[in-house]
């Protein structure tokens, strides 16, 4: 049976491991724990391909224990418990390694029934997910875990796989010479996004579907690498944390005014087609960022958001686009959001009080017999349509909420309040 390429170079060694310096180099944190030989529970946490299965089968060859291997997302309950009940065996006297694929698929009850042995020590968990175990993964079995993040392969690394991966593969043309443009090994792992798997799968279909000239030369260039490997896959999940970071990314470029690194996160989410979060993350970066710096800001955005929303993709991009530029080229404030948290944040903490008398409502009969409106002074009846007069509930009466920005919008505003507030004295 033919294996595949990826299966044929899987490293045997931590030493042989592509990727992962961080925590897999010379004397690195998950290096040293190895050498060690105290392997304990461990949760590997980062995108496909990374090599977080490699590694966990590397530790369990050398954790001396039974070794266990499962998928939860075809795994179950009655999986766990045929494990469970070789743990007094002879087979399970050393305890057992289990290795869980994908654990953010197991709701509480099965992440919790591996507790007891967890704690006792005769199962040692290694986890692997490519979800936040932070939002996914049972509280304690966190606790009793330590969380290692595998992060995407770099490019030097990947192309040294590659070529290792093309020697190997010879193997099956005796003979014959594979020659790869290096432009067309360059596509493969820019495609790939650092997922090793995808990369080797995409050489190993070059490989397999090209056929030798008449000098028995297997040419692999730029068409063939490109018939060879999908379009890129971005990492995105509308209900992961890849949806999130990117959002994230989006709204503190436009907020640190870096224009271009906004139109590269917008060019993520539009190639996500995820059109919703961009009009509501930049109707909301308007008035959380740019506020009172530009009051017009929104009136565009909400102009170029509905645009957006009549058109679709892919003409829609280019009003967002608009919104974007004109948001991360605006000057910035946020009075507007810390105004209105500090009020709210009022309304938690302290006794509040009761509506002045005089700015209750007086249209109905005997609200003056109540003390409703008595008193109240109508602005627009004095100069400047301004007269002095407490709004605020006695309790807050020395309340500050707003502070104007430090812009020259709201600088402007402030100046013309202390003109007219001094006028009236």
């Amino acid at each position: 049976m033919h294996k595949p390429l990826a299966d044929r170079i899987r490293p045997q060694t931590l030493e042989e491991v592509v990727g992962q310096k961080h925590i897999l180099g010379s004397n690195k944190i998950l290096n040293r724990i190895l050498k060690s030989g105290c392997i304990s529970n461990m949760i590997f946490y980062g995108p496909p391909g990374v090599g977080k299965t490699t590694v966990a089968n590397i530790i369990a060859y050398k954790s001396n224990k039974k070794f266990y291997k499962l998928n939860a997302t075809s795994a179950g309950l009655k999986d766990i418990q045929e494990i469970v009940e070789k743990l007094d065996t002879f087979e399970g006297m050393n305890g057992v390694l289990l290795y869980l694929d994908e654990i953010q698929n197991f709701n509480k009850k099965q992440q919790q029934s591996l507790l007891e042995f967890i704690e006792d020590g005769r199962i040692t968990l290694i986890a692997s997910t490519t979800e936040n175990p932070y939002h996914y993964i049972f509280k304690a079995i966190l606790s009793r875990s330590t969380v290692f993040e595998f992060k995407p392969i770099e490019k030097e690394e990947m192309y040294k796989a590659l070529i290792r991966a093309k020697d190997i593969a010879k193997e099956d043309y005796p003979g014959m010479n594979i020659n790869i443009e290096r432009e067309a090994l360059e596509y493969m792992i820019n495609t790939s996004e650092g997922d090793l798997r995808r990369a080797l799968n995409s050489l190993e279909i070059a490989l397999y579907s090209t056929m030798p000239d008449n000098n028995s030369n297997i040419n692999i260039d730029m068409e063939v690498a490109r018939e060879s490997t999908q379009g890129k896959i971005l990492n995105y999940d509308i209900q992961g944390d890849s949806h999130y970071d990117i959002l994230s990314a989006f709204q503190k470029s436009i907020r640190g005014s870096d224009v271009d690194a906004s139109l590269h996160y917008l060019a993520r989410l539009i190639k996500a087609g995820d059109l919703i979060s961009i009009c509501r993350r930049l109707l909301v970066i308007a008035c959380e960022d740019i506020g009172l710096a530009y009051p017009n800001a929104i009136t565009i955005v909400k102009s170029c958001i509905d645009s957006a929303m009549q058109l679709g993709f892919p003409e829609g991009r280019i009003p967002l686009a608009q919104a974007v530029i004109v948001l991360a080229t605006s000057p910035k404030s946020n009075s507007v959001i810390v105004s209105i948290d500090r009020a709210l944040e009022d309304l938690e903490k302290k006794d509040i009080g009761e509506i002045p008398s005089h700015l209750r409502d007086a249209h109905y009969t005997g609200a003056e017999d109540l003390g409703r409106g008595i008193g109240y002074k109508y602005p627009h009846n004095y100069k400047n349509n301004y007269i002095k007069q407490s709004y605020l509930p006695n309790n807050l009466a020395d309340a500050r909420y707003y502070e104007f920005g430090n812009n020259k919008m709201e600088q402007a505003s402030k100046e013309y309040w202390n003109r007219v507030k001094k006028e009236d004295k």
